[in-house]
């Protein structure tokens, strides 16, 4: 007879218990979304002038990237521009982020979504400054404000390709494409160059998940599997050919022991009847 439950006592399945767990199976989604969160709140508080300065401060853009490099790829994938979007940019990290990061391993994810950052930031500004060069763009935008998160959302995007199973994964992948390559080629800006950028480098993050290393393990089972038939199907042949060989000489060792046995047999009794013969005579 079971005991009672106790009607205070926690479900299994409690939310609260569930939370927590999610959160720790993602710590570096969930610590990343917690900075911008800070960042966001900073400049939804401060004023349009110290929120401008910390916008163009924090920038990645060819300014920056000259005086500061390595602080600016860094600071700027911590700050969005518009902090009305943070409640967008949550609920994209729990999908896409969170789901990645779970799946890979923190480390893995932030290979993928860190090169993808400093890769995009740095080809794009190329491009902004290639495109000063040749006066196309006006050198104002040198000081062009360039942050936020969007290079390792895409990065993260194209390695969760890999997460989902057929057919789904065929219609996630042809709204993924034409949610980048749709702007891309009408009136593409630098930032839809470096989304490019980023997507490409989370398709080749194949490597780096659970899925590429699944496929090699199924594929150095199968190679074992077939040596293993192989070498039964060579175990059997050298045994019939054994048999047959063993079966062979027995038999022919027999016919001729039988031989010798039937010429014995007649030798005395050829002997026998000469002998008879011989007695009579005498």
């Amino acid at each position: 007879m079971e005991p009672p439950r106790d009607p205070w006592a926690r479900p299994a399945g409690n939310p609260v218990t569930w939370v927590k767990n999610w959160v720790r199976s993602s710590p570096g989604t969930h610590i990343w979304l917690l900075i911008i969160g800070v960042t966001s709140l900073v400049i939804a508080s401060a004023s349009e002038g110290l929120g401008q300065f910390l916008v163009h401060r924090t920038s990645s853009n060819i300014h920056e990237l000259n005086e500061h490099p390595l602080p600016s790829l860094l600071i700027s994938g911590f700050w969005i521009e518009n902090p009305g979007s943070f409640l967008l940019y949550v609920v994209m990290f729990e999908l896409v982020h969170a789901n990645v990061e779970r799946w890979t391993g923190s480390w893995r994810w932030l290979l993928t979504v860190g090169g993808a950052h400093v890769a995009a930031t740095l080809a794009s500004q190329e491009l902004v400054l290639l495109a000063i060069e040749g006066h196309q763009l006006p050198r104002s935008m040198t000081h062009v404000v360039d942050i936020g998160v969007s290079y390792g959302l895409a990065a993260a995007a194209g390695a969760l390709t890999y997460r989902l199973r057929s057919p789904w994964r065929y219609g996630y992948l042809v709204g993924v494409l034409a949610f980048f390559a749709i702007p891309l080629t009408t009136g593409a800006t630098f930032t839809d160059f470096g989304h490019a950028i980023a997507l490409t480098m989370g398709f080749a993050a194949w490597p780096l998940t659970p899925a590429a290393r699944l496929s090699a393990e199924e594929e150095g089972e199968g190679e074992e599997a077939a040596d293993e038939r192989k070498a039964g199907g060579a175990g059997r042949t050298g045994r019939a050919g054994g048999v047959g060989r063993g079966g062979g000489a027995g038999e022919a060792g027999e016919a001729r022991g039988a031989e010798e046995v039937g010429g014995a047999a007649e030798v005395r009794e050829v002997g026998e009847v000469g002998e008879d013969e011989g007695g009579g005579g005498r």
